[in-house]
């Protein structure tokens, strides 16, 4: 067991994210991937605008998305070296499932920008908990890809940004567990 399910609080006080190259088949099936993904979209999202979108990258096109990011990492830094272009492939072929998950707000919406932004942060945090509750690893990466306009550009639209790049499958050796903050560093109660 990848989280501790014996108590709807127990799972959330024991999730953890997994690192997409620890990720290996079985990934989620069709049936599964929509489920999660419908699971997704049950977020907080003000004024029911929607703001993001997700693209799920196939197996079939990895080589291509390892091509996109290579070209784009080139164009952008000439110099790069052979060791910097191996570590755009490894990261396009980690997985057996990737979801690429866009913020994608509404132009014009009176729901401020950073609502919006936020409304697709817990859309994949969502992704990330459905994943998990269907037993399978989860990780959420960013990166040097999710800030690139030409990698943006082969899923979305300018005025989109990659959210991250979510990464699904069985985890090849168990989680590890990382420093968390402290209770007391990070809530304070208001005094004023």
């Amino acid at each position: 067991m990848f989280n501790d399910f014996s108590s709807p609080i127990r799972y959330f006080l024991t999730r953890r994210s997994a690192k997409p190259r620890d990720l290996a088949a079985p990934g989620p099936d069709g049936e599964q991937l929509r489920q999660i993904l419908t699971a997704a979209m049950r977020t907080p999202d003000h004024g029911k605008l929607a703001p993001w979108r997700f693209v799920i990258v196939g197996e079939d096109q990895r080589a291509k998305l390892a091509d996109v990011l290579t070209s784009a990492y080139r164009a952008e830094k000439p110099e790069a070296g052979r060791l910097e272009i191996e570590a755009m492939e490894q990261f396009a072929h980690q997985a057996p499932t990737l979801v690429v998950a866009l913020s994608s707000p509404v132009p014009g919406s009176k729901i401020p920008l950073w609502e919006q932004e936020l409304s697709a942060g817990a859309a994949c945090m969502n992704l990330l908990h459905a994943a998990t509750a269907l037993g399978f690893g989860g990780g959420w990466l960013t990166g040097w890809p999710t800030y690139n306009d030409q990698v943006r550009d082969a899923f979305g639209e300018p005025h989109e940004r990659i959210a991250g790049f979510i990464f699904i499958g069985t985890p090849s050796r168990p989680l590890e567990e990382r420093p968390r903050p402290e209770y007391d560093q990070r809530v304070s109660v208001w005094d004023r």
